[in-house]
């Protein structure tokens, strides 16, 4: 058997904004590639790791280039999209550095955004074709 002629992906930027609207909307990148249940799975976890964060008196990073573990918080922290500005906006996420429970509700915040991150770049290659 001759193995079946592959066409080539569509080009690489084609896809960028899928991942752009799936950073900023957590779930909307598999929405709009109509893969609901995985949509509304990352939606569900990223809002839930995000709101225990909070709960938990996480502190939500700023910008800030004197120390390189508050930029690495901070990148963790906006990779939530419009959670992370809404919450700046409203004056949440102060944190409380004398708690335990806010170290572990910072990191619920940050490993939030980075779920957020690459299942908006999984969702450029499911639109794309390269995954299912």
């Amino acid at each position: 058997m001759k193995p079946k002629a592959t066409t080539p992906a569509a080009p690489a930027r084609s896809g960028w904004w899928i991942v752009l609207l799936g950073w900023l909307f957590p779930g909307l990148g598999y929405f709009l590639g109509r893969k609901w249940i995985r949509g509304t799975l990352v939606l569900i976890s990223v809002i839930a790791m995000f709101g225990m964060g909070l709960a938990l008196q996480g502190h939500i990073y700023g910008f800030n280039t004197r120390n390189l573990l508050d930029m690495l918080g901070w990148v963790g922290d906006i990779c939530n999209g419009v959670l992370y500005f809404f919450t700046e906006m409203a004056g949440g996420g102060a944190g409380n550095a004398y708690s335990v429970m806010g170290n572990y509700g910072s990191m619920f915040l940050i490993a939030g955004g980075l779920l957020n991150l690459l299942a908006a770049a999984d969702a450029r290659d499911v639109m794309l074709g390269r995954k299912r």
